[in-house]
């Protein structure tokens, strides 16, 4: 039988993954099973820089965890290894990265994923990873908010220029004859 101080180190694995489930937008669990250290160790730079946190961890804590958080329907998919990549902030981060990097491997796959509490399909998952990322999507919605605003200053731009043409060409005219 485990020691209380094990069992207290646990019960604070569940705490704090469940917290991190509660206040993600996004989360994926994976299967990691045989990749190399140095994809490994890539993979994890890509998520942290995407501000995703990356945790290799037993499935019976992240059962727990989710029980917690109130996440269900994915218990049948925590069985053999198992990481999960949470993202506070950006709904496709974790499904972009882990998803690119599942389709070059074939020993790791992607097994589950949330949005905002609520588990979603393998389907979403994959259809979330074909998405731009956020910051894209922000310069294209920008982009089309300019649009209309640039043409408007175009138009207002050559209704001046030709209410000038007429005094500008005058002025040439009498420098020219000056």
């Amino acid at each position: 039988m485990p020691s209380q101080k094990v069992l207290e180190q646990k019960q604070q694995i569940v705490d704090d993954l469940a917290e991190r489930i509660q206040g993600s937008v996004a989360g994926i669990i994976v299967s990691y099973e045989g990749i190399k250290v140095d994809e490994d160790t890539k993979l994890r730079k890509d998520l942290r820089e995407a501000g995703v946190q990356y945790t290799v961890i037993k499935n019976t804590l992240i059962k727990r965890a989710a029980e917690k958080a109130g996440l269900k329907g994915i218990d049948e998919v925590l069985n053999g290894t198992s990481a999960i990549a949470t993202s506070a902030e950006d709904y496709v981060a974790a499904a972009r990265i882990l998803q690119k990097f599942a389709d070059g491997h074939k020993t790791f796959a992607v097994k589950a994923g949330y949005l905002d509490n609520e588990a979603i399909s393998l389907e979403k998952i994959q259809s979330l990873a074909k998405l731009p990322s956020r910051d894209v999507l922000l310069a294209n919605v920008l982009g089309a908010f300019q649009a209309p605003i640039a043409s408007f200053a175009r138009a207002v731009q050559a209704i001046v220029d030709k209410e000038n043409a007429p005094e500008e060409a005058a002025a040439e005219a009498v420098s020219a004859e000056a």
